[in-house]
């Protein structure tokens, strides 16, 4: 396996969830530092702390729906793809972080990672 996928309810409609994906001020709440923006081509880094700035860069927009950019070109030269389901009055959000190396550390540690980071999405927009 060289994926991550997971599949996370949130408690919040759509837009909201997208915001948290996509506004600066909203994905450090929960995340990282980065000046991203939904738009095909921008570039831009994510501040990982000890890893250093990741330098990213947005490969497909469909506007509340799906996002997908390159993550820690360079290094780990993977790709994170958000994807967004209406469910209810919440939202079905889906991850898949493609790319790793099989059985590489950088694979186990985001692995390990990715669900408690998903899960402060739904409070960082309280």
């Amino acid at each position: 396996m060289t994926d991550i996928e997971i599949d996370q309810f949130i408690a919040r409609e759509p837009a909201a969830v997208w915001r948290a994906l996509t506004e600066p001020e909203l994905l450090a709440r929960w995340w990282a530092t980065g000046d991203i923006k939904p738009v095909v081509g921008h570039r831009f880094t994510l501040d990982m702390g000890s890893w250093g700035q990741q330098p990213c860069e947005v490969l497909e927009v469909e506007e509340g729906r799906l996002l997908s950019f390159t993550f820690a070109e360079g290094s780990l030269d993977t790709t994170i793809t958000w994807r967004l389901e209406p469910e209810g009055a919440g939202t079905r959000l889906f991850l898949r972080h493609a790319g790793f190396a099989a059985d590489s550390p950088a694979l186990k540690g985001m692995g390990n990672g990715w669900p408690a980071l998903i899960r402060r999405i739904e409070p960082a927009l309280a």
